[in-house]
């Protein structure tokens, strides 16, 4: 089992890239409107993160990881 890594990572597929952004977004079929669910990702793919939950109609937020406070609840 490979141990968990030191420094979040971009949740793009295939990418190990240390996260920079973090994309608060929700699915309103199945979260309720406060309920933030949370993409890491990396200077290079956070535009196209953004792009596929925006056109769904998920994405919420984008800021940057070291400004990210996690909602209380």
């Amino acid at each position: 089992m490979t141990p968990a890594p030191s420094t979040p990572q971009c949740s793009a597929k295939g990418c190990r890239t240390d996260a920079v952004w973090v994309l608060a977004w929700n699915n309103p079929k199945l979260h309720t409107p406060e309920r933030r669910k949370t993409w890491l990702a990396c200077e290079e793919h956070r535009e196209h993160l953004s792009t596929f939950l925006d056109v769904r109609g998920f994405l919420k937020d984008v800021v940057r990881l070291e400004d990210w406070q996690e909602p209380e609840g």
